[in-house]
């Protein structure tokens, strides 16, 4: 009887505890997907690269040879062809064969130019073109710890973040207030809570005369000349310059349309005076040779006079 007891008081309890259990079931939370991490954590460098003097300042990340179509692979969907100028002016074909040997392979394809010679600026324009039509990224560098030190700069961002170079946004008024306050460099966050406390808001104080900018505590000549050209110096109006083209064209046309009615003015008003002054010469120059004439008749006609009377008597 006993033993009947028992199992019935375990029969009886069972129900109540399955019922606890349903009661208070617990909820497991949703699972998040992590970035893919498949690539390799080193950077892989072709057999090309052998001998090449950026493997030895590659120290920060890890990087070993491999069968790869590029020089350089810093990222699942990255990779770097490295060129230099100097053997760029020798073999200009080369660069050429390697794009062609990507086939499209990598969706950001750098091409790491280290600039060893003087006269460049040829050879640069010529590597601009080919990287814009071939979807190449031109990076230029001027030295093997340069050349190493992109490498390891993509490898090292190539699971990180957009927001990882986005600057800080304000997130108060007063993480705000003291972003403008400190736009001249000379002003720190200290001198900004300075001129707010004493001040009592940013009103007074680009209200303020340099004399009273002067006496807030760390405040000196640079930082009041400083702040007060800043908050004084006029602000440009955009709208003035947002102009349609055809209106922007038309105002040129019409300028220079008066422009050169100006100077067809003054060249006319030039030739008319010159005209007028050559002219007036012209009449001297007769009226000279015109009393000279005279004076020369009137000398003739008095000596025949003369020859006449001795003649004569």
């Amino acid at each position: 009887m006993e033993e009947n007891t028992g199992e019935q008081n375990n029969l009886n309890s069972t129900p109540r505890a399955s019922g606890a259990s349903t009661s208070t079931k617990v909820q497991q939370p949703k699972p998040q997907a992590l970035p893919s991490r498949s690539g390799p954590s080193a950077i892989l460098v072709s057999t090309r690269q052998k001998g090449n003097p950026i493997l030895n300042h590659i120290k920060l990340l890890p990087w070993e040879y491999a069968d790869i179509p590029a020089d350089y692979v810093i990222g699942n969907t990255t990779c770097a062809l490295f060129l230099s100028l100097k053997y760029h002016r020798l073999h200009p074909e080369y660069i050429y064969s390697r794009i062609r040997l990507l086939a499209g392979k990598y969706l950001l394809r750098i091409i790491l130019v280290i600039v060893d010679i003087p006269n460049h600026e040829d050879s640069l324009k010529e590597l601009s073109k080919t990287s814009l039509v071939n979807n190449m990224t031109l990076i230029l560098c001027w030295s093997a710890p340069e050349a190493a030190h992109y490498l390891e700069l993509f490898k090292s961002s190539e699971n990180s973040q957009p927001t990882a170079i986005r600057t800080q946004q304000a997130q108060s008024y007063k993480e705000s207030l003291v972003e403008f306050v400190t736009t001249p460099r000379s002003i720190n966050k200290s001198d900004a809570a300075s001129l707010i406390s004493t001040f009592g808001s940013l009103q007074n104080a680009i209200n303020a005369q340099p004399e009273q900018i002067s006496a807030v505590p760390g405040w000196g000549e640079k930082k009041v000349r400083q702040w007060s050209s800043t908050v004084r110096e006029g602000f440009r109006v955009e709208s003035a310059k947002r102009t349609t083209a055809p209106a922007r064209i038309a105002e040129n046309q019409a300028t220079e349309a008066v422009e050169g009615q100006n100077i067809i003015g003054e060249t006319r008003l030039e030739t008319s005076e010159n005209i007028a002054e050559e002219t007036l010469l012209a009449e001297e120059d007769r009226q000279l040779q015109e009393t000279a004439h005279q004076e020369e008749m009137s000398e003739g006609i008095m000596a025949a006079l003369a020859k006449y009377r001795e003649s004569s008597g």
